[in-house]
């Protein structure tokens, strides 16, 4: 009883940003901003730069295309099991969402799994190249803010995903800076 109390006062925040959401149909250039985020941050997005960076002549190139890799590996196993752990049901399947018909790619929704792998990669290529941070933060931004605006993922979801993929995103560059 006490457990189910908190958990509905803890998730009274994402309902209320979730019907706020879905309630409004924002302007046509989000809406294309966000579902083209979404679609980036399903992985091409990530391997484009992943290859950018191998294509350098950096002498760190391949510690960093390293670190970037197992950040996202861990990330990966860390999300998958923490979805079934949790098992909390998506956004999109409490409420329908008034302009996006996007299918999400499992029916689990706590922590966002978009948004640790590019929080992932762009923590870690960011600590590599410093000048690529802004770029990097802005497109793991707009994939994470786009699970929300879609309607596939809570608020929550993607803070906590965001935080968890830069965590390992930092700690695998952290690791691979010093071998």
């Amino acid at each position: 009883m006490i457990l189910a109390r908190t958990t509905a006062r803890l998730s009274a925040p994402d309902y209320f940003l979730m019907h706020r959401v879905n309630r409004r149909r924002p302007p046509r250039w989000i809406r294309v901003w966000m579902l083209a985020a979404s679609r980036a941050g399903d992985g091409w997005l990530w391997w484009c730069c992943g290859l950018a960076v191998l294509a350098s002549n950096d002498t760190a190139r391949h510690q960093a295309f390293a670190a970037a890799a197992l950040a996202v590996l861990v990330g990966i196993l860390t999300f998958k099991v923490l979805k079934r752990v949790v098992g909390r049901k998506r956004p999109c399947a409490i409420a329908p969402h008034c302009w996006a018909n996007l299918l999400p790619p499992d029916q689990f929704s706590f922590p966002s799994g978009h948004s640790i792998t590019t929080f992932a990669v762009a923590a870690a290529l960011g600590a590599f190249y410093p000048s690529a941070w802004p770029v990097l933060a802005f497109c793991a931004t707009s994939v994470a803010a786009s699970r929300v605006l879609l309607g596939v993922h809570f608020l929550s979801d993607v803070v906590v995903g965001s935080s968890l993929g830069a965590g390992l995103g930092y700690a695998a560059a952290l690791l691979l800076k010093t071998i």
